[in-house]
């Protein structure tokens, strides 16, 4: 029996030629860019792997679906009230954890070594001896301690960092020095050198850094945030960076993207815009999710990484 696989990807010739590479038993593949290629595939095809923001529109044409694999972690695109879930929904956690670390450690080495100013310092033909900072010793609070946030983790132990955790009950992540529950963010907050954000776009996550939470912070601390940009009030921490009550943040993500030109995250000198990079979605990392999947998918066993889409990640 052929089991036929369409593959919707601003990517989709990577994935069609890696996964060709895999050997996959009984597959065949229809590779396509968007909907117009796509062509009569989408009714036909049981097996789907897609970027979710491609075949969220597609849904209703998916007659004959039992399986979609997100190239994606974050899934809210298909998880959103009204849409469908008569199916299989798997995402890519595990696929970004480490380059959320190095991003993440990248960043603060560069704000600890001061690394903005030495840029403008040699633009300027100006000899900038200023002792830089350093990350050794300093606390890392990290909201949220899924597969990223652990990561996360463990990269910042390497470089000495004390680290805490605030998750909804889990505390499996042996790399994370004490946990943070419920109603206790703002006290870890009052802990923390760096506060970093990996939360998924759900209900229990939006606003959940916000005036209280940043006002908890030490004046020196930075934010960092890489999940969603609904888990913070870009209102409030605008109003805090303006005000000097926060000395940084480093923002791949916000509430509206592409961030609207008139956002004054723009032109705060103290903040570092990245336009949702941090962690993309490379096909040579999330092939090998696909195909292991593939292969419990026929199998008739568990797949890996099952989407509940009551609590949408």
């Amino acid at each position: 029996m052929t089991n036929h696989v369409l593959i919707l990807s601003a990517r989709a010739a990577d994935y069609a030629r890696l996964l060709a590479e895999s050997e996959l038993p009984e597959c065949e593949l229809h590779a396509a860019t968007n909907a117009a290629e796509a062509g009569y595939w989408p009714a036909r095809c049981p097996i789907v792997l897609a970027d979710p923001p491609l075949i969220r529109p597609l849904l209703p044409e998916l007659a004959a679906l039992r399986w979609l694999q997100a190239t994606y972690a974050g899934v809210e695109t298909l998880t959103a009230p009204g849409l469908r879930r008569d199916y299989v929904l798997t995402n890519a956690r595990g696929a970004f954890g480490d380059l959320m670390a190095e991003y993440v450690m990248g960043y603060l080495i560069m704000h600890e070594r001061l690394g903005w100013q030495r840029f403008l310092a040699q633009r300027e033909g100006r000899w900038d001896a200023t002792w830089p900072g350093r990350v050794r010793g300093k606390t890392m609070g990290l909201v949220g301690v899924g597969s990223i946030g652990a990561e996360i983790a463990r990269a910042a132990k390497c470089f000495g960092l004390r680290t805490l955790g605030y998750t909804r009950a889990s505390e499996g992540c042996a790399a994370i020095d004490g946990y943070f529950h419920g109603g206790d963010l703002a006290a870890m907050a009052t802990q923390c050198d760096y506060l970093v954000c990996s939360l998924p776009n759900t209900d229990a996550s939006r606003g959940l850094v916000d005036a209280a939470v940043l006002a908890a912070l030490p004046p020196h601390a930075v934010l960092v945030n890489v999940g969603r940009g609904s888990t913070v009030d870009e209102g409030a921490l605008v109003a805090a960076l303006q005000g000097g009550r926060l000395a940084g943040a480093v923002l791949d993500v916000f509430a509206t993207e592409p961030l609207p030109q008139e956002s004054p995250l723009w032109s705060l000198p103290n903040v570092l815009i990245t336009s949702h990079t941090s962690a993309l979605s490379y096909p040579e990392d999330i092939a090998p999710i696909f195909a292991d999947n593939y292969r419990r998918f026929i199998a008739g066993e568990a797949l890996r990484h099952v989407v509940d889409f009551e609590q949408g990640y």
